[in-house]
């Protein structure tokens, strides 16, 4: 009952937009000024190596398939990682703005910062973290107020005729038909 309310009011809408805006705004002035500035990830990579996130009473790094990722696939490839992040954050940052693929913009924005948590990074992050993971349980309803819900009737209906179904006069839609087979 929650969930769904939570996923379907109005008002929830209007107060994930203000989430939305705020979160939003952190990811694209970040990426915004990376991109700006030149950003460069080597010595970050470097570090996160040198001094990955470790038990305090082993020293045993915590997340050392990470750490390998980082070593064997980012530090090579620091050239594409540098153009990734500032970009990804910017886009990242837009989407929740314009709540235009708002929850793809969510996902790839909690992921950031769980691979900047994993790195050993806290500054906002969890902060970041938790409020994108509120505005992405929100569902459908997180870009209610924003270009989701502008385009979502348009959407639904080129899906529908390229799905080859037709919603009203009693059709079911392809999902209806996929459900009533199973």
């Amino acid at each position: 009952m929650v969930a769904k309310w939570f996923r379907e009011n109005v008002w929830v809408a209007a107060a994930i937009l203000l989430l939305r805006l705020y979160v939003g705004w952190e990811w694209m002035t970040a990426g915004w000024g990376k991109l700006l500035d030149g950003f460069d990830a080597t010595k970050f990579l470097q570090s996160a190596v040198a001094k990955p996130v470790a038990d305090r009473a082993t020293m045993e790094a915590i997340f050392p398939t990470y750490t390998w990722f980082i070593e064997h696939f980012a530090l090579p490839n620091v050239k594409l990682i540098n153009f990734l992040i500032p970009v990804g954050e910017f886009l990242i940052g837009l989407g929740l703005i314009l709540g235009g693929l708002t929850l793809t913009a969510a996902f790839f924005g909690m992921m950031l910062n769980f691979l900047f948590l994993f790195a050993g990074t806290v500054s906002t992050n969890p902060w970041l973290l938790l409020i994108g993971f509120i505005i992405f349980l929100a569902g459908a309803n997180a870009g209610r107020l924003g270009l989701d819900g502008l385009l979502k009737p348009y959407l639904t209906k080129w899906w529908n005729d390229r799905a080859g179904t037709d919603t009203g006069a009693g059709k079911t839609s392809w999902l209806g038909r996929h459900e009533a087979r199973h």
